[in-house]
């Protein structure tokens, strides 16, 4: 049986977060024995399959500084690779991308990195070009979300990689919709990098056209004071709401009528990518790298808005609430992430990587 173990610092918001989960749970239901591993637990995380076997470096998220809290957890994570001796170490995301090269060095463990942001963003400064052009090459394989990702890296890195989407649980494809009118609906924390801002001012907009709208927000972060400020002084409180975490995705979009994506940049945006499979009708942002123009294709570019444009996004709100748009284009594009597909991709290239001499 081979053993597969999986790292990301945790597993309590996120999509990238919530896509190691489920991937866990896909290997470890098709007969792989199964690690996920997190740098620190939190009170609210993802649910996971009892057979995944679910283990944490600390304890409670320690505070240190950057430098200590990396060699701290590096150390432990090759401490553990040496106990339990995975055939492959999966990480996601920067910091634990750059802990899982160096845990494993000399060890007889594969690693597969994947990058799950903007590289321009996620590998920003001397020490993230540093991290993304040096580093990552050294792993035995990566996996990026867009073509505009893999570019940005060495040609070293983009020979071993694959580009392989998210794969958005089969639930997403059963939902039943049952549309609340002009519910408009958005997922993703509470962070700059979201931008709910521009959302938020596009909303208001919207609504002096169309009164009966509602805006609801899902997700937790550190701008929530901010936002609900901005949306008291906008005199918008009976009708924009924070909503804080959920982890029922599937029932806050079954009684949408419209999903907005308003981030600054991306990598394959998960939010997204269940609302096209539950079959609401999507606007998105045209941000970097390339994630949203991805999915939508040809079929759908009309629906993306710039970057930073709250009054594009509100013409294009109104347009689509409108022409009560029924979201069958979006369902359609929505196939190609499956999970039997998508997973099936990420099997074959991990056996891959393993027999890989």
């Amino acid at each position: 049986m081979k053993k597969i173990m999986f790292y990301i610092n945790a597993i309590h918001d996120g999509g990238a977060e919530r896509v190691m989960v489920n991937l866990a749970m896909f290997f470890s239901k098709t007969g792989y024995d199964t690690f996920l591993v997190t740098s620190f637990r939190d009170k609210w995380e993802y649910p996971l399959e009892k057979n995944v076997k679910r283990i944490s470096l600390e304890d409670q998220e320690i505070k240190q500084s950057k430098l200590m809290r990396n060699v701290s957890r590096i150390f432990k994570l090759r401490k553990l690779c040496k106990k339990e001796k995975p055939d492959i170490l999966i990480s996601f995301m920067e910091e634990p991308n750059f802990r899982a090269i160096l845990a494993t060095r000399g060890l007889p463990v594969k690693t597969l990195v994947s990058v799950r942001n903007d590289p321009n963003k996620e590998y920003a400064g001397k020490m993230g070009v540093f991290v993304g052009k040096v580093l990552l090459p050294m792993a035995d394989g990566c996996v990026f979300q867009t073509k505009e990702a893999q570019e940005w890296f060495p040609e070293k890195l983009q020979k071993k990689s694959k580009i392989i989407y998210n794969a958005v649980k089969e639930d997403f494809y059963h939902v039943e919709r049952n549309p609340n009118h002009g519910e408009i609906v958005t997922c993703g924390r509470l962070t700059e990098q979201k931008n709910h801002a521009i959302l938020i001012s596009a909303f208001a907009e919207v609504v002096k056209k169309y009164p009966y709208v509602t805006l609801k927000i899902y997700g937790e972060g550190t701008l929530r004071d901010t936002l609900q400020e901005q949306i008291n002084e906008l005199g918008i409180q009976d009708k924009a709401f924070l909503m804080g975490v959920t982890n029922s995705v599937e029932k806050a979009l079954e009684t949408a009528e419209l999903f907005v994506l308003s981030s600054d940049y991306e990598g394959m945006p998960n939010a997204l990518m269940e609302a096209m499979a539950v079959g609401v009708p999507c606007i998105s942002t045209d941000c970097p790298c390339g994630g949203p123009r991805e999915l939508f294709g040809e079929r759908l570019k009309r629906r993306l808005v710039p970057c930073g444009d709250a009054r594009k996004m509100a013409i294009k709100m109104n347009e689509v609430l409108k022409n009560s748009e029924s979201g069958t284009l979006e369902k359609e594009c929505a196939e190609s992430f499956r999970p039997l597909y998508v997973n099936d991709l990420w099997e074959k290239y991990l056996l891959e990587i393993i027999d890989r001499k």
